[in-house]
């Protein structure tokens, strides 16, 4: 499966402990990005700066859903899941 453009879902919902150019703290649940562009796409794709729970994060039909609004939404609904008590 390929990522959606423009989704973003995954920059937004989890969050992320890895420094990140921008948030050297990672970045918050429910938080964008620093590094999206307003036409959601990532300023470091591909860079090596791009933390690598970003890099090896890899688009699933489980994940992605049907559109970006359900992947949003799963990608929350994961985070509040998984966080410590």
């Amino acid at each position: 499966m390929q990522c959606r453009a423009g989704c973003a879902a995954c920059c937004i919902a989890p969050s992320i402990s890895s420094a990140i150019p921008g948030m050297p703290e990672g970045k918050p649940a429910g938080i964008r990005c620093v590094q999206l562009t307003l036409e959601n796409r990532c300023r470091i794709f591909g860079r090596p700066e791009r933390p690598a729970v970003c890099s090896s994060l890899r688009p699933s039909s489980e994940m992605c859903g049907q559109n970006a609004g359900e992947a949003l939404q799963r990608l929350q609904q994961w985070e509040q899941q998984t966080a410590p008590a």
